[in-house]
């Protein structure tokens, strides 16, 4: 278990997981008819896994977001065969999926030095092409986070992953009374005094339907499949994301959490979860966690109670727990059947 005495929170700002680039070979240079002079193939396009690299600093670093390979050089009588054009290397993130528009994927980079062709650069002229130099090929490619993330706050819109996550930080992510969800992950780090790190995305909120793609479900997943664990945020007095839409009780949230989960892709609800019960200073609150508790399988499992608000320097329990899961399971590599949850109380 990792002791806790001080703790502090590092927030990453406009996060980015996803890229899309334009990538080009290329050009073959021109052949020379007289002589049968050979024109230099054309420059690759690379995609390089990198120490260190975030898709942030590719973005802001090449803003129009195109990559071109060199063009061969021309066939001359001083240089019959033509130089080759200059390959073009994007330097990535360890850990990223390269796939094409339309969701075919190219490959992994899951170390560093791992490289990746993405567009071959042209042919120079030959004889067989009547010396006439082809062109790169060219692609629109996506760059994806395989994992953003040891630990990723979900839930519906409204529940408080962002107060939450405020109330274990000094973060300040953006929070609304009304049924707002976050658009983008919010990626900070929680660090400690023996120097283990905790990174935690609070993830946008899900909806019913999300597994079909309703309210951009697809997108808000994939950011679930790039987290290690899970932390599961709950609204004590239920979820109603509008006057015309059901009301959902606090335990009809947690099966429909999973159910859209299972539904968009089974091996998620392998992944290690515990369960935080927030907004308990809510009427009723207490009267709506015991009907919880009985519906839930082995309640007490863990069970932590803060009061009256879950603050990161008078709750050493519940970050002690934390730490504790994100640590257990990173080095555990023994998997269960079950989507377990631990109940956690976040009160505030």
């Amino acid at each position: 278990m990792v002791q806790l005495s001080r703790i502090c929170f590092r927030k990453y700002g406009n996060f980015v997981d996803n890229l899309r680039l334009y990538v080009r070979g290329g050009g073959g240079g021109m052949g020379l008819p007289r002589l049968g002079g050979i024109g230099g193939n054309g420059g690759d396009v690379w995609v390089v896994a990198t120490k260190n690299m975030a898709l942030k600093r590719i973005k802001d670093k090449y803003p129009h977001k195109r990559f071109v390979g060199g063009a061969g050089a021309n066939s001359s009588v001083r240089a019959l065969k033509g130089e080759r054009g200059t390959d073009k290397e994007v330097l990535a993130p360890v850990g990223i999926t390269v796939t094409t528009d339309d969701g075919k994927i190219v490959g992994d980079l899951n170390t560093e030095g791992d490289r990746l062709m993405v567009a071959k650069g042209g042919p120079g002229g030959s004889f067989r092409s009547a010396f006439e130099p082809s062109k790169g090929q060219t692609k629109l490619i996506r760059l994806d986070l395989k994992l953003i993330a040891d630990l990723g706050l979900v839930g519906f819109p409204n529940a408080g992953k962002s107060s939450l996550l405020t109330a274990m930080s000094n973060a300040t992510p953006q929070v609304a009374d009304y049924a707002f969800t976050t658009l983008k992950p919010e990626i900070g780090k929680l660090m400690y005094e023996d120097y283990k790190q905790i990174s935690v995305a609070d993830l946008p909120g899900l909806i019913e339907g999300a597994h079909i793609n309703k309210g951009m479900g697809h997108k808000f997943l994939k950011h679930v499949e790039r987290t290690k664990q899970l932390l599961f945020v709950v609204d004590v007095c239920g979820f109603q994301l509008a006057s015309k839409t059901e009301f959902r009780t606090p335990f009809e949230a947690v099966q429909l959490l999973t159910k859209e989960l299972e539904l968009y892709k089974e091996e998620l609800v392998l992944k290690p979860a515990l369960l935080v019960v927030n907004k308990m200073d809510l009427p009723d609150a207490e009267d709506n966690l015991a009907e919880l508790k009985e519906q839930l399988q082995n309640p007490d499992d863990g069970l932590f109670c803060t009061r009256p608000c879950l603050d990161p320097m008078d709750s050493p329990p519940f970050k002690q727990k934390l730490s504790q899961f994100v640590y257990t399971h990173t080095h555990t590599h023994t998997h269960t059947h079950t989507h377990t949850l631990s109940i956690h109380l976040a009160l505030g």
